[in-house]
């Protein structure tokens, strides 16, 4: 493929993601090969709205070298693995879907899907854990990939979705979350009950304390703040924004203020979670975090499995967001 023609196709394809639900902010990344050197890449840090064409980087599928003006996606490594191991495979998409990132927690021999579905997902493996952006995880996909599976779950990731052209790793992406929805565990069958003005009123009090507050009030999540339990750090974006744990607060009155301060998200029976950041970009982004980590959890909780990430891994990642990625999404580095 020409490269203006891929970077042309990748750029365009951000948005696609975002839209469909796949990707959220600047999670994820896609790459499009080139030739049997080659291929384009999303660069790290930038937001899928305002990336061009031109934003995207040249890499060298023989040595893992890069051309640019910013810096390839920090999972290089496990597109550049594909390519390697498959070459008639084209179009590579990580994505964090809400669904296929819950069902990879625990393991996906039980996927309700015919054969035909099999079929059309071209082979599905499950990586073992590597912290986001290192070898090991790159080294784990590379090894998943062994068998011939053109998807592969990342735990506490996301999924990596390989296929020979864009349309074809797009719609295994979508085929693959509608498979693992109709898989998962533990969701409520119904919204739970919310207190509206309960809900109101404490957003209210909760605007004069800080600049920028949002509340999220999924089925999935009513249902964790209805349980009176914590939902602890299971997938990496949420060690990375808010840490190792999403509190619930029983006492309002007494505990609400300086439970938000220390973690940004905080659940609330008959309210849902409620966020706080520093930009109402930030806000969005939590809200559609917790809501995803709200999936996993009580997919988690059903199977009776333990998923939850270690203290190390969620310090590890939550310094560098705070103190890198955050900056540079912002422009501030």
């Amino acid at each position: 493929m020409e490269e203006q023609m891929a970077r042309r196709l990748v750029a365009a394809e951000g948005k696609k993601l975002q839209q469909a639900g796949l990707v959220a902010r600047t999670w994820g990344n896609i790459s499009c090969r080139i030739d049997e050197n080659h291929f384009v890449i999303t660069p790290s840090g930038l937001d899928y709205e305002t990336m061009t064409a031109r934003d995207l980087v040249l890499m060298d599928i023989r040595n893992g070298v890069c051309c640019g003006a910013h810096k390839p996606s920090s999972e290089k490594g496990v597109h550049l693995a594909a390519y390697q191991i498959f070459p008639e495979v084209g179009y590579v998409i990580h994505t964090h879907q809400t669904y296929a990132t819950a069902i990879g927690l625990c393991g996906f021999e039980q996927l309700a899907m015919t054969e035909e579905e099999a079929e059309k997902l071209g082979g599905i493996a499950r990586a073992a854990y590597g912290l986001s952006s290192t070898e090991k995880l790159a080294g784990a996909v590379y090894d998943a990939m062994q068998s011939g599976a053109k998807v592969v779950f990342m735990v506490h990731h996301g999924v990596l979705i390989c296929g020979k052209d864009r349309e074809e790793a797009f719609s295994r992406a979508m085929l693959l979350e509608e498979i693992c929805k109709r898989s998962i565990l533990g969701q409520p069958k119904k919204k739970p009950r919310k207190d509206q003005k309960r809900q109101e009123k404490l957003f209210h009090v909760l605007q004069k304390h800080f600049h920028y507050v949002g509340i999220c009030d999924t089925p999935a999540v009513l249902l964790c703040a209805a349980s009176g339990r914590g939902i602890p750090a299971q997938v990496d974006d949420m060690a990375q924004m808010i840490g190792r744990k999403i509190p619930c607060c029983l006492h309002v009155r007494r505990d609400m203020l300086g439970l938000l301060r220390k973690y940004g998200a905080v659940l609330v029976p008959r309210v849902g979670v409620v966020v706080s950041a520093g930009t109402a970009d930030d806000v969005e982004a939590l809200k559609a975090l917790v809501a995803k980590a709200a999936v996993c959890c009580l997919h988690v909780r059903a199977t009776g499995a333990s998923a939850t990430l270690s203290p190390v891994n969620v310090a590890i990642q939550h310094y560098h967001y705070v103190k890198k990625y955050a900056l540079q999404k912002d422009g501030e580095a």
